[in-house]
């Protein structure tokens, strides 16, 4: 079955972190210029938070509009879901169903090894489903013909 290291490995490596002590402005500018949806809030070195456009939009909801100069820790997801390389691409399926999370972290112990999005795994999902269906029909056009002549007696 698909893991995640190999959904990792066609995504790419291009990984985007903050700090929780960064500006949700300069958050906002970062997911802005370099069209992304989430960073992952690192604090020396290990998995702090999650923030996504989710918790930037309740922000400015709750603050009729205004960002300020809010550092991203008063906001971020601060216990977000990950999943190691070897979970199963299922898995992360469920989680993300589950607890409504379009972004999770791909943790190898302490590392952080890229981010899992909802897009990437409808991604994996369609090329996974074409695969298999090209290999079915070549299955298919391969099925030995049924033996149609009898042995004369």
């Amino acid at each position: 079955m698909l893991q995640v290291s190999e959904i990792l490995r066609v995504k790419g490596n291009t990984l985007f972190t903050a700090s929780p002590e960064t500006s949700v402005i300069q958050a906002l500018e970062t997911m802005s210029e370099q069209d992304i949806g989430s960073l992952v809030i690192m604090d020396r070195g290990n998995l702090a938070g999650m923030l996504t456009f989710r918790e930037i939009i309740r922000h400015v909801n709750g603050n009729h509009g205004a960002v300020g100069s809010t550092s991203i820790r008063s906001i971020m997801d601060d216990k977000p879901i990950s999943v190691s390389p070897d979970t199963d691409a299922n898995e992360v399926q469920r989680l993300m169903l589950e607890n409504h999370s379009r972004y999770i972290p791909v943790m190898d112990g302490t590392v952080l090894m890229g981010v899992i999005s909802f897009y990437d795994m409808a991604q994996a999902i369609v090329a996974a489903q074409k695969f298999e269906n090209s290999m079915l029909k070549a299955y298919i056009r391969d099925w030995p013909e049924e033996d149609n002549q009898r042995p004369k007696a």
